[in-house]
């Protein structure tokens, strides 16, 4: 049995050639300018993945946001006016990470 391991590749590459540059694109494309908040957002997104292997669902990364960067911060209300419209599907491209597991 051939196991194919394409897509972890594919994702693995795509962690080692992000940059802020490619993150502005991203982000421009989905109709965000990126503030000194949303690269807060997006460096804890990118530590996440790096702490647990494994991009962070919504509540996940809402509460990791409170637990790094205090209560002001981890909340659904605050992400959700970082990234309106947008899913930690759409952060999770923004900072150069794998969608979550939850994501179709």
């Amino acid at each position: 049995m051939e196991i194919n391991t394409q897509p972890q590749e594919e994702e693995a590459r795509a962690m080692v050639e992000w940059s802020k540059d490619i993150a502005i694109e991203i982000a421009i494309s989905e109709g965000i300018k990126l503030t000194k908040a949303h690269w807060e957002v997006i460096y804890l997104a990118r530590k996440f993945y790096s702490e647990y292997d494994l991009s962070p669902e919504w509540r996940g990364l809402v509460t990791y946001a409170r637990n790094n960067l205090g209560d002001s911060k981890g909340s659904s209300l605050y992400l959700m006016s970082l990234f309106p419209g947008s899913s930690t599907k759409g952060i999770a491209r923004i900072a150069g990470i794998p969608k979550p597991a939850s994501c179709l």
